[in-house]
């Protein structure tokens, strides 16, 4: 699988709580999770070893795995697959380029800010827009932090 490494953060006037809760809790990702894709949700309970799915409004998605999940701190979750319209795929083209791609939060605290640090292993062909649509994210991440 060849990918480039997407790398963001961004200062957060909030506790890493607030910000741990906007990355997890439904009622907050949902908005966010919008920059790529709209009604995108997850469907997980976050625990280590957990599938994950991420689905929008299409029945389009990821599949994963959570492999990381120290509340606060880090969650990172590794690819397994996609989904087309509904049905699980783990074996064509477009799953195996995902495949062992992960996503990263890690959160740290200084002085009443939070920093939020995100990588996202991605396909070159998508990484200029991706990357966009992480910016969008972040900055709703922000909004959503420090407003709730």
């Amino acid at each position: 699988m060849e990918t480039q490494l997407i790398e963001k953060s961004i200062e957060i006037n909030a506790s890493k709580e607030k910000v741990w809760n906007v990355l997890v809790l439904d009622q907050y990702n949902l908005q966010w999770y919008h920059a790529f894709s709209e009604g995108t949700h997850a469907e997980t309970d976050w625990k280590v070893g957990s599938k994950t799915v991420f689905t929008d409004h299409s029945n389009d998605g990821m599949i994963g795995r959570v492999i990381e999940n120290k509340p606060g701190e880090s969650l990172v979750i590794e690819y397994e697959g996609v989904i087309m319209k509904g049905v699980e795929d783990y074996d064509s083209d477009v799953a195996q380029k995902v495949k062992g791609g992960r996503e990263s939060y890690i959160l740290t605290h200084s002085n009443g800010t939070t920093s939020l640090y995100i990588s996202c292993d991605m396909d070159p062909e998508y990484f200029d827009m991706m990357s966009g649509q992480w910016d969008i994210a972040l900055e709703k991440i922000k909004e959503l932090s420090e407003n709730q």
